[in-house]
């Protein structure tokens, strides 16, 4: 069994800052993409971020330049660190991982419960 945690979301003012994690644990052989998607209410889920086992990282325009994704293999945890936030970044923000349970296991899709995200004064 494979659990995604977050944490580290909240209510802040525009142009704050705020630092999600999503912790991966249970049987776990491999992580290879991490990604953070967000779902504003009345809109679908969007593809805020992602970074692969080897690093690449890719941003959606609307975060470039504000947001920052990375992950310590270590502790198989993934953060993304929001800054000068907008109230148009107000959504819930869920946590995304493929793994793999063995060495010749197939490559599944997991995701964390949702962390909101809230931007306003």
């Amino acid at each position: 069994q494979v659990q995604l945690v977050e944490s580290g979301g909240g209510l802040v003012q525009p142009g704050g800052s705020l630092r999600l994690s999503c912790a991966a644990s249970g049987s776990i052989f491999s992580i290879y993409t991490m990604s953070w998607y967000r779902q504003a209410p009345g809109k679908q889920r969007e593809l805020v971020a992602l970074i692969s086992d080897g690093g690449y990282t890719n941003y959606a325009d609307s975060v470039k330049g504000r947001f920052t994704i990375s992950r310590d293999n270590a502790k198989n945890t993934v953060y993304l660190q929001m800054n000068n936030l907008k109230p148009e970044d107000t959504a819930v923000y869920y946590c995304n991982a493929h793994l793999s349970q063995s060495r010749y296991g197939t490559n599944l899709s997991y995701w964390g419960q949702g962390t909101q995200v809230t931007v306003s004064s």
